[in-house]
């Protein structure tokens, strides 16, 4: 069984103490299946920390936990899930929603011209760490997959059962999503989960709300599928516009309500719940792209708005949750995935096997070995501590060099910093000095809509964003000092 991370595990202010807050959120997530029968609880130093906690505070309410027969203790190795959770409960299935499907017209795209080397430097944002990977163990545990002649052949169009297991558990434990692996389809990166998604829920000629600025990527699966694209204007610091949602007459919604790309921003509780209700009750959709959701450095992350959605309208809500292997692990793995709604994943999985088949098994089975062995959780660990690192040194030598010429518009998470800066040049002209050094970095107005009609609501002409995903401390150190004089002039 693998082990259980934090995830967004929350303690509840209104509690008489942090001890019986503790005890509530672990109950729940035991009682609501979220943590599984049989997996191995955060060590008690390990959730101190990251919850800020006096250690002997967690142990307590672990062995509260484990005398009321939640937890069992096994010597040396830890604490467990001791409760497989009675029916009664779960909460009640709501049956099936009925919903209207339609599908557009595939359009092919000619791909565009692409520069390895320079797409992977350093400040190239959306890239992660390529050094520190565990290379050596994903090597072996794909030979391993290589020698299963069974498997070499035809497969599922859904993708591996063994990775949509490992993978349902996952996502319910670390994200509170409603997961079952049954409504799971792994995709070729999340392009494709983007394309399937909206192909399955709309048609030629509907309108889809979209983030400005937003995600290039899926501003082109929109266009190449003639649908028309309605702005949604993402501000700094305060985020996406929740009003302009709730006025909005449009068939879906497509947000990044985590660590919003590429503003940083986050939607609350509430903003969440505005959203859900606004899907509910006009019957609309919302397809929610959890970008980055595993890298928050400053706060808890929220549960996602899928889960939340289930949680308050059952088998009715309509969410489609997508994410994708590319930042948390190796872009070049192009494992991507999407969980639908149960009415959704025969005509999903018409437009899958249309645009693309079935998806390599191999990688599929080597993922669900690393997930389920706990190889993927601590890589994830790791990887957080470090991107961290990177964030906080890119911040601090940036305003340090810059003063307040310098304002970084992005929250401390993911993989990127998106700022800008008062006068001097433009964006455009330390992109390019920038470029002839020998980085890469992009100007905000990239992610904005370029049609001539479109208003980005955020001033671009001084505003980039910088990824330090793929960067050395030693090149931020160096390339930061060489952008703070170009932005100095």
């Amino acid at each position: 069984m693998q082990p259980i991370d934090i995830g967004d595990l929350q303690l509840a202010s209104e509690k008489s103490s942090k001890q019986s807050a503790l005890y509530a959120a672990i109950q729940e997530k035991i009682l609501n299946q979220r943590w599984p029968h049989h997996g191995r609880l955060p060590a008690t130093r390990f959730m101190a920390q990251e919850l800020g906690l006096s250690r002997n505070t967690v142990t307590a309410v672990y062995e509260q936990l484990k005398a009321e027969g939640y937890l069992e203790s096994r010597r040396g190795a830890g604490y467990f899930v001791n409760v497989s959770t009675p029916e009664q409960f779960l909460q009640a299935e709501n049956g099936q929603s009925s919903v209207t499907l339609s599908h557009s017209d595939e359009t092919a795209a000619a791909p565009e011209a692409f520069d390895t080397q320079k797409r992977n430097r350093a400040f190239a944002p959306g890239v992660p760490d390529l050094v520190h990977f565990p290379y050596k163990k994903w090597a072996r545990a794909m030979q391993l997959q290589f020698q299963r002649s069974f498997i070499a052949g035809q497969n599922d169009i859904q993708g591996s059962l063994t990775f949509r297991k490992a993978l349902s558990e996952y996502l319910s434990v670390s994200r509170s999503v409603s997961a079952p692996a049954h409504r799971i389809i792994v995709t070729s990166g999340a392009q494709q989960a983007l394309y399937i998604a909206s192909n399955a829920i709309l048609k030629t000629g509907d309108s889809v709300m979209m983030e400005n600025p937003g995600y290039v990527q899926m501003r082109k699966v929109l266009k190449r599928s003639g649908m028309k694209i309605e702005e949604l204007p993402v501000m700094p610091k305060t985020g996406a516009d929740v009003d302009k949602i709730e006025q909005f007459e449009g068939q879906a919604v497509y947000l990044t309500p985590s660590n919003q790309y590429p503003m940083g921003t986050s939607l609350n509780t509430t903003q969440r719940m505005r959203c859900i209700e606004w899907a509910s009750q006009k019957a609309r959709w919302i397809i929610e792209d959890d970008y980055d959701s595993e890298f928050q450095f400053a706060n808890r992350p929220y549960p996602s708005l899928q889960g939340l959605a289930t949680q308050l309208h059952g088998d009715d809500a309509r969410v489609i949750y997508i994410g994708t292997f590319s930042k948390a692990f190796l872009p070049s793995v192009r494992v991507g995935y999407l969980v639908v709604p149960e009415a959704l994943v025969e005509p999903c999985l018409q437009i899958k096997d249309a645009i693309g088949g079935d998806t390599p098994i191999h990688i599929e089975e080597a993922l669900a070995t690393f997930i389920s062995e706990g190889d993927y959780l601590r890589h994830i660990r790791k990887m957080r501590s470090l991107y961290q690192e990177k964030q906080r040194l890119f911040v601090e030598l940036l305003t340090k060099a810059c003063g307040e010429q310098v304002e970084i518009l992005s929250q401390a998470a993911g993989l990127h910093v998106t700022f800008r800066w008062k006068e001097g040049p433009t964006a455009t002209e330390v992109k390019r000095r920038f470029d002839a050094l020998g980085y890469t970095i992009r100007t905000l107005d990239y992610y904005c809509d370029s049609h001539q009609d479109s208003v980005c609501p955020v001033e671009t002409e001084r505003a980039m964003v910088a990824g330090f995903g793929n960067s050395s401390l030693s090149d931020i150190r160096e390339g930061v000092a060489l952008l703070a004089a170009l932005i100095n002039g």
